[in-house]
């Protein structure tokens, strides 16, 4: 593939729990419906903010159809509750499929599943629970040296996989501070961000979520090291996790940690409140 990096092929949906017919079907549907609606895959594209080679390889099944997408086509191909019908399907479909991240993120990536709470400093880009496909899609795809396309749909399925944590129940506490310019920066365009600052919004109404924003005009900044996250693995102490230029540290250290929560709360307390974050929120997605 050039030069560009490859991964072990991870194994799609369809080859872990036999649910081939399930996404055969899907994509001839898909087809389907966008030629009785006189649409070509370009057009379908467009209309649901996706690339024409993503409608080309999900009407073929070699991509599997995300339930955002589902969504997005149901009013463009006029298809009457048949593509969203089949959401659940793919929804489950989804979570059986093998996560298989990278050597250097999997010791994070457990914490993370296990964890009782979590809090998250951005600075660059939306944290990756927050991620819609599309936004996750661009973020790989850009990245140099770049990844081959099967690295891509791995790394971007990985992402979304570990979403699920949402729907555990007891619920883990969440807490997000997003510095204001990664909701203005469009990664992958205009229509993608409008859609990613959409799944803030949603993200933020849910009662375990609190999601706050660092005005880019505040004048005092205790972080300005880079992006971190702190968690609290179930029984365990509280660690902090940083990821530099592709050196990832999962940290320990009780003072080390000590001071990213204490840069945390500090952050936390000179962000706008929740509601406040809302609204900002909501006022970018009026002026798109």
């Amino acid at each position: 593939m050039g030069n560009a990096e490859r991964e072990e092929r991870p194994a799609r949906p369809v080859e872990v729990d036999g649910t081939a017919l399930l996404f055969s079907s899907l994509g001839k549907q898909i087809k389907a419906l966008r030629e009785a609606a006189g649409l070509s895959q370009k057009e379908l594209a467009t209309a649901t903010h996706c690339g024409e080679s993503l409608v080309s390889a999900m009407e073929r099944a070699v991509r599997t159809p995300q339930p955002e997408f589902l969504v997005r086509a149901e009013p463009v191909l006029d298809a009457r509750g048949v593509l969203t019908a089949a959401i659940p399907d793919v929804e489950k479909a989804l979570a059986k499929a093998r996560v298989r991240h990278p050597d250097w993120f999997r010791d994070f990536a457990e914490a993370e599943a296990n964890a009782v709470a979590l809090h998250y400093y951005a600075n660059q880009s939306i944290p990756g629970l927050l991620q819609t496909p599309d936004y996750a899609r661009a973020i790989f795809a850009r990245r140099r040296p770049l990844l081959d396309e099967e690295t891509i749909d791995k790394r971007v399925a990985d992402r979304l996989a570990r979403q699920g944590i949402f729907d555990h129940w007891p619920a883990p506490t969440f807490s997000f501070v997003l510095e204001e310019v990664v909701l203005q920066r469009s990664i992958g365009g205009q229509p993608v961000l409008k859609y990613q600052l959409q799944r803030l919004l949603e993200a933020g109404q849910r009662r375990t979520v609190q999601l706050q924003v660092l005005p880019t005009t505040c004048e005092e900044h205790p972080s300005m090291d880079g992006a971190f996250t702190l968690l609290t693995p179930k029984g365990r102490q509280q660690v902090a996790y940083t990821e530099n230029y592709g050196y990832p540290r999962l940290i320990s250290d009780l003072e080390e940690v000590r001071y990213f929560s204490e840069r945390y709360g500090i952050m936390r307390a000179l962000a706008l409140t929740p509601r406040e974050s809302l609204a900002l929120i909501e006022k970018l997605l009026g002026e798109r």
